[in-house]
């Protein structure tokens, strides 16, 4: 076992017990659920997940203006993630930071210990590896905890089913529930999608995305001696059980906010890809994928995706109308500004319409967290987890048509018997990695035309 296992390990029994005196204390001492939303309106948060998306997400929640909001829970595998995230959000935000080491959780359990130290109408922040997802938001809606979770929220056929009912059941508790694609507060696509379904552009029949970069998610193989299941979830993208892969976690942004264009998701996919250039890699993922996905309609829409160096660089979408042509995203996954155009050419002189958003909206992570906490304090309507489940289904969907090779249905891929890491809700720093690599050190890798049911 690494060293860094070790010392998790320690810390966590440690933890475990410190976190149970200061929860039994808690009722004595007015530390517990009350003592912030009761008495001074503020909302406490916990993060789960301390990575560099969950110290994002936390910092953004702290930044929200409409009232007081206060961290007062870390929970993560690593202890020197946590620790990471503690110190720098603890120098930028001082005292809205009141995390002391018997609130700090380091384990598998730690999302538990995490949200114990929430009240009713709290935050619960989930940016661990999506696989966790639907395990972490079953024990928020049992303890009628607000959420916010990053993207993608499922991986697969069977996690994406449990989502979809703890979705209706999180609805049912009146909870608020954040999801982490932000294009759908972008200020500027919400426009666009305004428009478009107005019929600026006339009726859609083509949709174009494109994240096309550099190689990523090339991974080594596993140090000697090292635990086999930290070693996966610290290279969550690497691992299509853990992430989804490449193509989930960095595709699903375009394909939503196209989809949300559409006002529909794709029926089916089918899809190329292929794996070039990965010497000692040991990583599931291809380095491109071409998909065309399909809606209800017959309307088309391309997405492809690469990574490779020394290509061209594509981040980008648009839209094709029988009246015009919109560019939706014009770099990166909702970058200003969004235009709409008569005819097919995207000239200046054939604009329509090109959005301008006022300084205090331009950052669409911030929008998302406001659009969140306002729904808490005023208590309006705010679900997202099942159309961010929805949005992980559809990006699953074109994934799994890369990886079998097969024309791939919504209904399919939501049916799919495969769950790629069954008992996440049990696993504890001794359990077995979901996936185990072969003798030669490598892991299994989609194999299109062979394995045609799922995806390794």
């Amino acid at each position: 076992m690494s060293e860094i296992t070790k010392k998790s390990t320690s810390r966590r029994e440690f933890l475990k017990n410190t976190g149970r005196i200061a929860a039994a204390s808690a009722l004595a001492t007015s530390i517990g659920p009350r003592v912030y939303a009761a008495e001074n309106n503020t909302i406490k948060v916990a993060l789960i997940g301390c990575g560099g998306r969950g110290t994002g997400a936390a910092s953004n929640a702290l930044n929200v203006k409409s009232g007081p909001m206060k961290l007062v829970a870390l929970g993560d595998v690593f202890e020197r993630r946590l620790d990471r995230s503690y110190d720098n959000l603890k120098k930028q935000y001082k005292e809205k930071v009141d995390v002391p080491k018997d609130r700090q959780f380091v384990g598998f359990d730690a999302y538990k210990h995490a949200m114990d130290c929430l009240s009713p109408g709290d935050v619960a922040i989930f940016a661990t590896p999506p696989a966790f997802r639907w395990v972490h938001f079953a024990y928020a809606v049992k303890k009628r905890l607000n959420v916010f979770m990053e993207k993608p929220v499922t991986v697969d056929g069977p996690t994406s089913r449990r989502m979809f009912k703890l979705a209706k059941e999180a609805t049912a508790k009146n909870l608020k529930v954040g999801v982490g694609l932000m294009s759908r507060h972008s200020r500027a696509l919400e426009e666009l999608a305004k428009r478009v379904h107005d019929g600026e552009i006339g009726d859609l029949i083509l949709q174009r995305g494109y994240r096309m970069g550099g190689r990523a998610c090339t991974t080594g193989p596993k140090p000697k001696n090292g635990n086999e299941l930290l070693y996966q979830i610290q290279r969550f993208h690497s691992f299509i059980w853990a992430s989804g892969g490449m193509y989930s976690d960095y595709y699903i942004h375009i394909i939503d906010h196209l989809g949300w264009m559409k006002n529909a998701w794709p029926v089916k996919a089918q899809t190329l890809g292929g794996r070039h250039y990965r010497r000692d890699s040991v990583d599931q993922n291809f380095d491109h994928y071409a998909v065309e996905y399909t809606y209800a309609d017959g309307t088309k829409f391309d997405f492809d995706g690469r990574a490779m160096t020394g290509c061209k660089g594509i981040y980008s979408s648009y839209l094709h109308g029988t009246k015009g042509v919109a560019i939706a995203s014009r770099s990166g996954d909702c970058g200003m500004p969004s235009s709409t155009y008569k005819g097919l050419n995207p000239t200046r002189s054939n604009l329509l319409w090109e959005s301008k958003v006022n300084r205090a909206e331009r950052n669409p992570y911030q929008n998302e967290w406001n659009d969140l906490v306002d729904a808490i304090r005023n208590d309006k309507r705010y679900n997202e987890a099942k159309r961010g489940a929805e949005a992980s289904l559809v990006t699953s969907m074109g994934r799994m048509a890369a990886h079998t090779g097969q024309e791939i249905t919504y209904d399919e891929i939501l049916n799919c018997d495969h769950e790629m890491a069954p008992g996440l809700d049990k696993l504890t720093m001794d359990s077995a990695a979901p996936l185990q690599a072969g003798a030669d050190g490598k892991y299994p890798v989609p194999q299109p035309g062979i394995l045609k049911k799922r995806e390794y």
